[in-house]
């Protein structure tokens, strides 16, 4: 890689970044955080991981939309984001539906009813 395609995508990297952190304040606010992953400026990709509270936040599928949408309107060297959460390699927020509660004496043989109620 020479070094003005280096420089360019260092640049392409810190409009992103601006990007990110001017239309999406709230992920900072909240305790999450935005980072880039991989950078394909030839193919025109950006893999972008949500992380800190974003990963088990129920508003990280519409978060991630809203980066899909505006960043390739707003970016024009920039064609299809990918955006997840890293939990279970998916972009569906909690955890794609994958856990189901569990409650004491169901399933697994255990004999643990939990504390009994006080009344």
């Amino acid at each position: 890689m020479s070094t003005e395609t280096a420089d360019t995508d260092d640049e392409l990297r810190e409009r992103i970044s601006n990007f990110l952190r001017r239309n999406f304040p709230q992920i900072q606010m909240h305790g999450g955080s935005a980072a880039i992953q991989d950078l394909d400026r030839e193919a025109g990709e950006v893999r972008i991981m949500l992380g800190g509270a974003c990963s088990g936040c129920g508003i990280s599928p519409m978060t991630i939309q809203a980066i899909k949408s505006r960043m390739t309107q707003e970016i024009p060297e920039i064609d299809t984001v990918h955006a997840d959460t890293g939990m279970d390699g998916g972009s569906e927020g909690m955890s794609g539906g994958q856990v189901s509660p569990s409650f004491p004496g169901e399933g697994g043989g255990d004999d643990d009813e939990g504390p009994e109620a006080p009344f």
